[in-house]
Order: C-alpha cells, then structure tokens, then sequence
C-alpha cells in the first residue's frame, strides 16, 4: 500500500512540476535556439507602436536612392524624382542637388518635411516649390520624400498623428540620403511645415544624424495638447484619409484621457523626450495662423529652454499657416540658421 502511495504522489509532483517549466521558462525553438517565454505582465511592458521608445528600439537602413526621372532644373541645382525603400515600401522624393563643385566632404542636405496634402491628389514635383527653390539655389542637397500613400509610393497614407508611418519614411529618408554620394553624411538638417513639423520633431528625438531643425507653423504639441486643444474644423474635404481620423477616439477608447493615464500620453508624445534632442531648433508661426496654434510653437521654445536646448521663435503679426505676408524672410531667416549648423 505505502509502494501505490508514494508513486501516486510521485506522479502528482511530477505533474505539477511539468506544467511549471513548461509555462515559466525557456523553451527550445525549432531552429535549436532558445525563445523567451514571457508573461502577460512582461509582454504589457513592450511600448506601444506609436510611442518613442518603440521608434528607438526600430531599425531604419534606408537604401540607395534611385533615380526615376530627370526633371527641368532650377536656376543653379538639378531637380530628379528619385525614390527610396522604407518598410519593403519604395517611396517616391523630390531630389535636388547643387551645380557647381562639391564641397570637401560633400553637399550638406535637407530632409524635407511636407504638409497634408490630400494624399490622392499628391504630386513629387508640384508641392512647395518656392519652398524647396529657397534651400536649393542655397547650396543645399533637398530630399523630400512623398511619404507613403502619397502619389505614387507604396503603402497606404495612414496620417501622421495616430500611426508612426510617416515617421519611419523619414527616418528611412534620412538613412539613405547619408548613402548619397554627393552629401556629407554628417551635415543632415531637416525642415518641415505643419504635419511636417509633428514628424520633424519625432524625427529629432530619436535620431541623432539630424543637426538642426526647422520648424514652420507646426504640430508641435503634446499629445494631449492635440487632443484637447486643436482641431482643424476649416478642410475640405476632411483632412485625414478614412481610417486615420479616428486615433483621438481609439486611444481614448483603450488608453483612457490624459488624466486618467498621464504616462502612455507623455509616452507618444516628443515633447517628452526634448533633453534627448538631436541638435538646434528655429520655429516660425503666424500670430493669425487658422489650423495650427501659435501656442504650440510658444510653447515648444519654452520647454525646450527649460532643458537647455538652443531654440529660436520668430511669430509674424497677422500671418497666416502658410506664412504667405513674410515668406521671403522666413526663408531667409531659416537659411541662415541651417548655414550657421551645416556649413561651418
């Protein structure tokens, strides 16, 4: 009887012991090697695909650009549509490249950020053209790319507020123009208008090859500021693509407000993250700006101080989100700014 005992006892034990290591612990993967087995607890630590840490942890090689078309030059730069690769997707960019001899090291360059645009009636070539002309016939190497769902790239255009898409086209953008022969990979800003701006900025938080960057009429808030404090009521058609206009909504849904979890809105948020910035800041905003708030540039300046970052702003009087009353100057002043970071 005491032999049937402990044998039972001994099949218990080994029961237990079984289900034990097999949910705890590591377990061999087909290949040989180990995997990890986590926990619900461990697997809630990975950081939500929008946040900044989860754009940290990514790898964005970038690729060669090639060269699509040949297109008529500007006054003293060649003008190319070019593309790229970004997530298996070929992404479609503007490419500018001064004439004239090649600086020792190469042509410093420009990632260019654009606006929305609606993504379906997108064109490379016939968006922010007095934009571009200004750092081009400036000494400037311009790269901007179209971003995906835009024109003729790949993918599908899934905004820029609740997906890192765009973000990753960028930071791809800025992977492959180092790899252009004629740019000095050390010498890399970055400029970006309105949605451009909300991306310039993630940009410069999480990659240390940009080394300065402008900022004209930017989304530029925290997360929780966009949710609360700007909506763009005056677009028609709705700015966003279908599907893209619904992040306020979904991570409410499964995040809960700002006050009700400070840390996963602080987590997706650049702001967060501004002692970690790549390099010097210029902003520029319309007083009278009707899509994007003034605020959040005077607002940006200030907490970039508070960390000890160099920044400037510069508000126009009764301008617009275009800046169309002081283009000229805006664009001198942000000349100036990028030669003073990559020229010396």
């Amino acid at each position: 009887m005491r032999k049937i005992i402990l044998s039972v006892f001994l099949a218990i034990a080994f029961l237990i012991s079984f289900y034990y290591l097999k949910d705890n612990f590591k377990k061999e993967s087909v290949d040989g090697g180990v995997e990890q087995v986590f926990d619900e607890g461990e697997a809630d630590s990975e950081p939500h695909l929008l946040s900044i840490e989860a754009l940290r942890r990514g790898d964005y090689p970038g690729s060669q650009i090639t060269i699509e078309q040949t297109l008529t030059p500007g006054s003293n730069y060649q003008r190319n549509i070019a593309s790229y690769i970004s997530e298996g997707l070929k992404i479609y960019a503007l490419l500018t490249v001064p004439n004239g001899d090649e600086p020792e090291g190469g042509f410093p360059a420009m990632v260019f950020n654009h606006g929305y645009i609606q993504p379906s009636q997108y064109q490379t070539a016939e968006k922010y053209v007095a934009y571009v002309d200004g750092f081009a016939r400036n000494g400037y190497v311009v790269f901007k790319p179209d971003f995906r769902g835009h024109g003729n790239s790949e993918g599908q255009a899934t905004g820029a507020y609740g997906s890192n898409g765009y973000t990753i086209d960028v930071l791809n953008a800025v992977s492959s123009i180092k790899k252009y022969t004629d740019v000095n990979p050390g010498k890399i800003g970055m400029w970006g208008h309105s949605m451009g701006g909300h991306i310039t900025l993630r940009n410069m938080v999480v990659s240390k090859d940009i080394k300065a960057g402008v900022i004209w009429a930017g989304v530029v808030g925290s997360y929780p500021d966009l949710l609360n404090n700007w909506r763009r009521s005056n677009f028609s058609p709705p700015p966003l693509p279908s599907g893209a206009r619904r992040w306020r909504q979904q991570l409410t849904e499964q995040f809960g407000t700002p006050d009700q979890n400070p840390a996963f809105w602080a987590s997706i948020s650049a702001t967060s993250y501004l002692d970690n910035i790549s390099g010097p800041v210029q902003l520029h905003h319309g007083t009278a700006d009707p899509s994007v708030p003034v605020a959040f540039s005077q607002r940006l300046e200030d907490q970039l101080k508070a960390v000890g970052k160099e920044v400037e702003l510069y508000t126009y009087e009764g301008d617009d989100h275009n800046l169309s009353k002081n283009f000229s100057t805006a664009v001198q002043r942000s000349v100036e700014f990028f030669d003073k970071y990559l020229k010396d």
